[in-house]
């Protein structure tokens, strides 16, 4: 839990600082995007566990 808090307060002091220095997020900005980067993770994990439990 404590790693995920850390990324967020990482991503939200980022955002913050991309945004004084009036910069374009380093992150897509609409939730295709996200959901992209989101289906990579799944996409990541479902290899891991496919490859422990049939493979491993």
């Amino acid at each position: 839990m404590q790693e995920i808090i850390l990324a967020l307060l990482a991503g939200l002091i980022v955002g913050f600082v991309f945004a004084l220095i009036k910069l374009p997020i380093p992150a897509p900005p609409a939730l295709p995007g996200v959901m992209g980067i989101f289906g990579v993770y799944l996409g990541f994990k479902l290899f891991q566990w496919v490859s422990t439990t049939f493979f491993g």
